[in-house]
Parts: C-alpha cells; sequence; structure tokens
C-alpha cells in the first residue's frame, strides 16, 4: 500500500493560481471587514484615497462627539434631556443617520468592488457576496430603524408640546395642574373627572399631589380673572368640574384664549387653593390604558373587588384583589370605578396610581417600549407645556422616583365642599408643602385602634378609610404606604 498523505500535503500540492485565489479572497473580506471596522479604511489602503480621508474625517468627528456627549452627559443630565427633546435636533440627527445609514452601505459596495470580485472562483465570489451584503444591510437596518425611532421621538414631542409661554417656578415650585375625563361624545374637554395640582420642587423633584373634589361649590376664583368679575361671591351656578362648561358656553368673555374651559378651571383652581399654576396637561382616561399597557401594566394593591363597569351601565365583572400587576384595562377601572364607592375613595385610588406609575416605570422599560409609549402619551395627553420645558420635568420626574409622594385631597370630612373654608383650605395646601420640604414637623401617627371582633383597619371602596374618617392615600406624607 502506498504511505498516507501527511496533513498538509495537498496545500504543499496546490497550485500557484489557487494559492493566489485564496490571497485574493482574503484581501477582499480584509477590506469588507475594514470598512466595518473603519468606515473609509479599505478606501484609503486600495482604492480612492480622497474618498477615504472624507470618510475617516466624518467618522471621527462623529465617534468624537458621540464620546464627548455622552461625557458631559455623565455629568450633566440636562444636555442629553435637551438633545432628546429638541425637535431641531431630533431632525438633525435623523438626517445624519439616514445619511449615515446610505454612505456606510456605499462604502460597503465599494469595497466589494477593489476586492474585484470578477477575479474571484465561484465558491469565493458567492461567500464574499454574502458577507458583503449582511455587512451593509445590517449595518444600514440599524442605522434606519434608528432613525425611525428618531423620527417617532420627533413626532411625539411636536405632537405632545404645547404653545404655552415658559413660565418659572413659583416659591421654588411648579404647579401643574392635571385634568382627566373621558373621551366620550360630548366630554372631551368639556367636564374633567378630577383635578390635581402636581407641586414639584424645583430642585429636588419632591412632589405633593393636591386633589380637588369635582363636587365642589362656592369657591371663589383667582384676583383679575375673568371668571372672578363674573362671579365675585363665589361660583354657585353648577360644581368645580362645571366651570369648564360654563367657560365653554360663554367664549365670549375669553377673546384671547384657545381654551377657554381649562383657563377657567386654572382660575378656580388658583382661587381655592392659592397656588400660581405653570401649566396644565388634559389626560384622556381611556387613552390612559394603552399607555399602562405600554409599559407593561402597573403593580397595585387592589384590597377589594373593583367593579368593571357601572357609571350608569351594567357591571361586567370585578378586578380581582391581591398585589397584582394589572393590565391597562384595569388600571383604567381601578381608577374610575364608583359602584360599591364614593368619589373620595376613587380619588384615593386614583392617587394610588399615580404614585405607582411614578415608581415603577423606569428609564430602561421607557427605553424599550418607546415607540408604543410616544403612540399611546400622543393620543393621551393635551398640555400647553412648550417643548423646551420638557427636559426640565423628564429630569425632575427622574428626581422624583425613589422619593416619598405627599398627598391632599381637599374633601370631607376635612373640607365641606358644599361650602368650603378657603382659608383652611390654603393653610392645608401650605402645611402639606411645607411638611414636603421639610419645613414643618410630619404629621403625627393616629393611634392604631385596636381589634374588636372585626378588622381593625377599615377599606371603603378599595381604599384604606372611609368618607367619615378620611381616607389614607387622600391626605399622607407617604403615599407608598398608605396604598
Amino acid at each position: 500500500m502506498p504511505p498516507a498523505p501527511s496533513p498538509g500535503s495537498q496545500a504543499l500540492r496546490s497550485t500557484p493560481g489557487e494559492r493566489a485565489a485564496r490571497v485574493r479572497f482574503r484581501r477582499a473580506m480584509a477590506l469588507m471587514l475594514m470598512t466595518l471596522v473603519l468606515p473609509g479604511s479599505a478606501q484609503l489602503v486600495a482604492g480612492n484615497k480622497r474618498v477615504g480621508r472624507i470618510a475617516l474625517r466624518i467618522w471621527a468627528v462623529l465617534v468624537l462627539g458621540l464620546v464627548v456627549t455622552l461625557v458631559v452627559g455623565l455629568f450633566w443630565h440636562g444636555i442629553l434631556f435637551r438633545l432628546t427633546f429638541d425637535p431641531a435636533a431630533l431632525l438633525w440627527l435623523r438626517l445624519l443617520l439616514t445619511a449615515l445609514a446610505i454612505g456606510w452601505a456605499m462604502l460597503f459596495i465599494d469595497a466589494w468592488r477593489i476586492g474585484q470580485p470578477l477575479t474571484l472562483n465561484m465558491a469565493h465570489r458567492r461567500a464574499a457576496i454574502g458577507v458583503n451584503g449582511v455587512l451593509s444591510l445590517t449595518i444600514a437596518a440599524a442605522l434606519l430603524f434608528s432613525a425611525h425611532l428618531v423620527g417617532v421621538q420627533r413626532d411625539f414631542i411636536l405632537a405632545m408640546s404645547g404653545d404655552g409661554a415658559v413660565t418659572d417656578a413659583h416659591a421654588g415650585r411648579y404647579n401643574v395642574l392635571l385634568l382627566g375625563g373621558d373621551s366620550g361624545a360630548g366630554r372631551w374637554g368639556l367636564r374633567p373627572d378630577s383635578m390635581t395640582v402636581a407641586s414639584i420642587d424645583a430642585q429636588s423633584g419632591r412632589t405633593v399631589l393636591i386633589s380637588l373634589p369635582r363636587n365642589m361649590k362656592n369657591f371663589p376664583f383667582a384676583r383679575g380673572s375673568v371668571m372672578r368679575e363674573q362671579f365675585p361671591d363665589g361660583f354657585d351656578a353648577d360644581y368645580l368640574n362645571g366651570v369648564s362648561t360654563w367657560a365653554g358656553d360663554n367664549t365670549e368673555l375669553f377673546p384671547d384664549s384657545d381654551n377657554p374651559g381649562v383657563d377657567a378651571t386654572i382660575s378656580a383652581i388658583e382661587g381655592i387653593t392659592g397656588l400660581k399654576i405653570n401649566y396644565w396637561a388634559m389626560v384622556n382616561l381611556k387613552g390612559f390604558k394603552n399607555l399602562v399597557d405600554a409599559v407593561g401594566g402597573v403593580t397595585l394593591n387592589v384590597r377589594q373587588p373593583i367593579p368593571v363597569g357601572g357609571l350608569g351601565s351594567n357591571v361586567t365583572g370585578y378586578v380581582k384583589p391581591g398585589v397584582r400587576k394589572l393590565n391597562g384595562h384595569e388600571v383604567l377601572w381601578f381608577s374610575r370605578a364608583r359602584d360599591d364607592s364614593d368619589d373620595y375613595s376613587r380619588m384615593a385610588r386614583q392617587k394610588c396610581v399615580m404614585g405607582a406609575m411614578l415608581q415603577q416605570i423606569s428609564p430602561q422599560s421607557a427605553v424599550r417600549n418607546f415607540a408604543d409609549i410616544a403612540d399611546a402619551s400622543s393620543s393621551m395627553v393635551s398640555t400647553n407645556i412648550p417643548s423646551g420645558e420638557f427636559p426640565r420635568f423628564v429630569e425632575l420626574a427622574l428626581k422624583a422616583r425613589g422619593q416619598k409622594v405627599s398627598t391632599l385631597s381637599l374633601v370631607p370630612p376635612m373640607i365641606n365642599t358644599a361650602d368650603p373654608d378657603i382659608p383652611l383650605v390654603r393653610h392645608k395646601v401650605t402645611q402639606a408643602i411645607d411638611r414636603a420640604e421639610g419645613k414643618a414637623p410630619a404629621k403625627k401617627a393616629k393611634a392604631k385602634a385596636k381589634p374588636s371582633g372585626e378588622q381593625a383597619t377599615v377599606v371603603t371602596g378599595g381604599s384604606l378609610g372611609s368618607k367619615s374618617t378620611g381616607y389614607a392615600a387622600n391626605d399622607a406624607d407617604d403615599l407608598g404606604s398608605a396604598c
């Protein structure tokens, strides 16, 4: 028998043409990998050197700019927020990413050309085409998808931002009026079902949620307002949530206003609380469920079965008790339900939802679900906050995460909603803000009632407390512990 060929003997017997083919193939692959790592380097080495120098310079400027932005952003988060919420910057970034995708793909194609594919054998040629196609398409697809996300963010900012004037903090706090209403026929923007002032510390983000009942009557309006001129002795024509409707029926009194109902409601809130409102946001409660679904749900402590339905229609089911992650539909009814309950218990549950979302929506989940959140939010919120103020409030919201949220609801038994004691209301508002800022001692804890054969802790309508004694979440220095 002839001896078996030794390892490598086949390679030694390869022809010079085959060895040259392998060298050409390795060269072609190297040029494509060079383009992946340093766009333009393949052209600088083996192609059009002018194109290579331009591409490398552009790449160096982009990398340097990204590194500088990230380093500065580590110490000054505001610059990142401003870049993220500036429509002009987002437009330029989108155009840059699109141009980069096209330019990089063209460099890959040119690198394949420089590799002289027609001189390769068929197997090597197919491999080179496959590798080049995968690299160029992957890079271009990633950059174009990034450009799409930037476009979504820009459209979101343009859809969300209002045309209000930029205002400074009042006594070191930003006061934002949050109005919640249904989008049913003839209702959106007419009679808000919930009214809450988020008073936010301009430095720390420490937040106090001050809620007003929709059924308050006989309250004053802010001095100098149109509504004060019409009702100098207080509003007795309807409830607080009817102020918007009254203004909508008398728009001739608001010739310079784009939102007479909101402006009239703001003058009422300012007259009642003594706070100066910076901005407002109207939240579509039905669209709110889409936002909850977009962030993957919210974990809440459901203390009792909460009816789904009611409010003039049949109850079709219940949100089951327990500490559970609820979807958008369940959170909506947890916030809205009044069957087997009352307005003030509902206000307490709404506070718990606000607090839970503030604490549970992390930057990571926001990035993962960005497109869905942007789509849900743009159809859910109408506001007068200008886009230039978005970075400020995002930064304050991040600071607020992990901090206690204080609450104050101007409801019985503290306040008589039919004839509110306005000096008492303003004292309670000032006191709640002072406690949040550490300027006043925290409330003394109430002595716990001893069990007497029945549950010591009262739960009404899914909220701790009762209408006669007050609901814990409606008046708390730490909302989380009251929910």
